[in-house]
């Protein structure tokens, strides 16, 4: 048997660059289904589901001391985040800050951040909520933090990443930024602030519009992933199919009978009084 046979049916085509290329393509993308993209998205999912969890403990759990949940110099993990603190300190207006560009409930948003010094002498960063824009993209009137010592109630969140590298923009009268980030308040006033900050809840001194939390449902991660597994399931079997399909088509026109017509000499069809083909295309033209 030839070794361009197996089973009958012909495979040499596969080596073809064609078939080669395609071949590469579909392992890297089955590889890349199930190493990469599809725990990926799992990772996400788990992650939702955890941040979900964390808003729905808050609701249960009452506030405690700033330090009873997170220690000094301690950034919010996972398992702190959304968590209802309770600090005491006074507000540092002078230090107070804009974040920009911000979209609560759908809609364009300014949020307010100040920070906060604790009686041992640091300072926390507090978000007060948020300002819906007034006359266009202007940052509307807003009432002033409290003076004196207050006792605020936020729940803990994570520094953003700021897309701006710290960027600081002067902007009506006020100094706004792109991101809820320490680092970057802290550059920007001098203020030294521990990691991560305050979101203020409703009824506390200080806040404007208590930000809404996230909605807590599951997302739609989990069923991506699955996709990305079905894919790269569906990728190498479909190629699978289409290679046989092709070696099928390969060995039925190996098996047909020739065909007369085909075999015979186009010399012995032709007129004799009919001109050559060159000499009618030297003539007329090709």
């Amino acid at each position: 048997m030839s070794t361009g046979y197996r089973g009958g049916m012909r495979w040499r085509f596969l080596l073809r660059p064609g078939w080669v290329a395609l071949t590469a393509v579909v392992i890297c993308f089955t590889v890349a289904a199930f190493t990469v993209l599809a725990p990926w998205q799992f990772r996400r999912a788990a992650q939702r589901a955890e941040r979900n969890a964390g808003i729905e403990s808050s609701f249960t759990t009452p506030p405690r001391p700033l330090r009873s949940v997170l220690p000094p110099h301690t950034e919010p993990t996972r398992a702190t985040e959304w968590r209802q603190a309770q600090v005491t300190g006074r507000y540092l207006p002078e230090a107070e800050m804009v974040a920009r560009l911000r979209t609560v409930q759908g809609e364009p948003a300014y949020e307010v951040l100040v920070p906060l010094r604790l009686a041992d002498g640091s300072n926390i960063l507090v978000d007060r909520g948020y300002l819906r824009p007034a006359e266009g993209m202007r940052i509307p009137e807003y009432p002033p933090v409290p003076g004196g010592e207050v006792t605020v109630t936020g729940r803990l969140r994570a520094d953003e990443q700021d897309p701006q590298s710290g960027e600081v923009v002067r902007q009506d009268g006020h100094r706004q930024v792109y991101a809820v980030s320490t680092r970057t308040v802290s550059a920007a006033t001098g203020v030294r602030l521990e990691p991560g900050y305050l979101q203020l809840v409703d009824h506390t001194p200080g806040v404007l519009s208590a930000l809404p939390l996230p909605q807590l449902d599951p997302g739609p991660s989990f069923a991506y992933a699955l996709q990305w597994i079905a894919f790269g399931t569906m990728a190498p079997l479909g190629l699978a199919y289409f290679a046989w399909k092709e070696a099928t088509e390969g060995r039925r026109e190996d098996n047909q009978p020739p065909d007369p017509d085909d075999t015979a000499d186009p010399d012995d069809t032709a007129d004799p009084h009919d001109p050559p083909v060159a000499a009618l295309a030297d003539r007329y033209g090709r």
